[in-house]
């Protein structure tokens, strides 16, 4: 059986909107092989009073994610915006963030592709994963429980994963640079920096991520605008407008509450 390469949690705060809310949760890395297929792992439990719902609001990233509950397998689709998930009662899910260069076959497999998904979830008949993640759940194995999940999702993704093509791997390097270069902020300078055209680089975006190149640039700017006022609440709105490339506060605030649905005074004061 294939071993984690890292069992410590991922530290990024960009994706949830209120951590201090969250049940128990990790995040693993993949074995290296699975760099290029998977971000992280993730883990979440959680034990709600009954007649309790507690609302987990996300500001998800631009990627899709193969989740395994009880109930089943499910592949969840791109977010074109801000969501949230509701939990209730006792329950559990293991999943892994996908990279580009795994969208597409991932998304296959449900007779689907990313852009095909946007904003849904659909059930995936993936009968050996389900089986293993749940048996792991009952076992009475000295290693951590998550480690074991990871390890049984690093099994399944490796027989089941076609090698990395050419253009996944170019996917793969538009959602690390835009992720990582505040910089990048717009389309025709970030297809400059892959070598491709504003017209390429939009189909690669939509073929591997469901979103358009200015979406995703877009949802990574607004994530680190949530990071900052969160951990630097205040801070200087302007500021943050400027150094996040917006022309003013005024476009970060309008941003901010089309996707969000209340403005950057409101969450940081929240």
């Amino acid at each position: 059986m294939s071993r984690c390469c890292c069992v410590d949690d991922v530290h990024d705060g960009r994706g949830v909107l209120y951590p201090a809310r969250l049940p128990d949760f990790q995040r693993i890395l993949p074995t290296e092989q699975l760099r290029q297929y998977v971000s992280w792992y993730w883990f979440s439990r959680w034990d709600i009073a009954p007649g309790r719902i507690s609302r987990q609001q996300l500001l998800p990233f631009p990627q899709m994610n193969l989740v395994v509950q009880l109930g089943g397998v499910t592949i969840s689709g791109p977010s074109s915006g801000a969501s949230h998930r509701d939990l209730r009662g006792a329950g559990w899910a293991v999943a892994a963030l996908l990279r580009p260069a795994a969208t597409s076959f991932v998304a296959s497999l449900a007779g689907s592709t990313p852009q095909q998904l946007l904003d849904k979830e659909v059930p995936l008949a993936a009968e050996s994963l389900h089986d293993r993640i749940k048996e792991e759940h009952v076992s009475a194995e000295a290693l951590p429980l998550n480690e074991r999940c990871a390890e049984q999702f690093n099994s399944w993704l490796e027989r089941c994963l076609p090698p990395v093509t050419d253009s996944g791997m170019l996917a793969n390097e538009f959602l690390d640079y835009v992720s990582s270069q505040r910089e990048a902020l717009r389309v025709d300078h970030v297809a400059k920096h892959l070598n491709l055209t504003v017209r390429s680089l939009q189909r690669l975006s939509l073929k591997y991520l469901g979103l358009s190149p200015l979406a995703v640039i877009r949802r990574y700017r607004l994530q680190e605008a949530v990071l900052h006022l969160r951990e630097h609440p205040e801070s200087s709105l302007a500021g943050l407008a400027a150094d996040l490339g917006y022309t003013d506060q005024a476009h970060l605030s309008t941003d901010f509450r089309k996707v969000l649905g209340y403005s950057p005074s409101d969450y940081r004061s929240s």
